[in-house]
């Protein structure tokens, strides 16, 4: 972690914010995991910093719902459950429904060949079993759609909604089990686009949140 913090620095934030960041990062990919405690002390030593941006930090993201404030205990990483996952999955099912419509009318043929770039990318990254990788190449994919939109205000909603997303999909991406079937998802989404199919494009999107949200809710054990 404290090789991440190093990273954010070079943005030249304020202490504060890098140590958010930081902490956030952690969170989002799982190297601070669900129920974990974050003592001040720990992480203040940790980070090599004082313990005010650690406070600082921790109020932001309990703000955000991933910190959550227990009596007696202190802060702990919020819990993944299945009501806020839920949530999430649905607005981000009715806006990438609009999104693979709005890209069947407005994708170039430079647009196509980049998704079908990002489809082959991401089946390639699958052999390297790094979640990571896999993730930001399935986030890059993603993008790819909704940046053929055109439509600014869509890509800013679902950025902002990708970065609550982030959490589950590292979930569901770090299991290899489930890759076979991300390949496969991708390839149709990308094939109803390239022929303009948007009822097509539509279904095969849906069914991706779909089993995405099923899957993570039985790795998970939610309920």
């Amino acid at each position: 972690m404290r090789d991440m913090m190093q990273q954010n620095m070079d943005e030249y934030l304020p202490l504060r914010d890098v140590v958010f960041k930081t902490l956030r990062q952690g969170i989002l990919t799982g190297e601070l995991k669900p129920g974990e405690r974050l003592m001040e002390i720990h992480l203040a030593d940790r980070l090599g910093v004082s313990r005010t941006p650690i406070r600082e930090a921790i109020r932001k993201l309990e703000l955000e719902g991933l910190v959550t404030m227990i009596p007696r205990r202190g802060a702990e990483v919020a819990q993944i459950s299945a009501k806020n996952l839920k949530d999430v999955l649905e607005v981000r099912q009715a806006l990438d429904a609009l999104g693979v419509e709005l890209a069947c009318e407005r994708i170039t043929e430079e647009g196509l060949q980049e998704l079908k770039d990002a489809c082959d990318y991401f089946a390639k990254v699958t052999a390297t079993k790094d979640a990571t990788v896999i993730t930001k190449a399935d986030v890059a994919l993603h993008d790819v759609i909704i940046r053929a939109t055109g439509n600014e205000r869509l890509q800013q909603m679902i950025s902002n909604l990708s970065e609550q997303m982030y959490r589950y999909r590292f979930e569901y991406i770090k299991d290899s089990s489930y890759h076979a079937l991300l390949i496969e998802e991708h390839r149709r989404i990308y094939e109803s686009i390239a022929a303009r199919d948007k009822e097509r494009a539509v279904k095969e999107i849906q069914q991706h949140i779909n089993n995405q949200l099923n899957t993570i809710m039985e790795h998970l054990n939610l309920s």
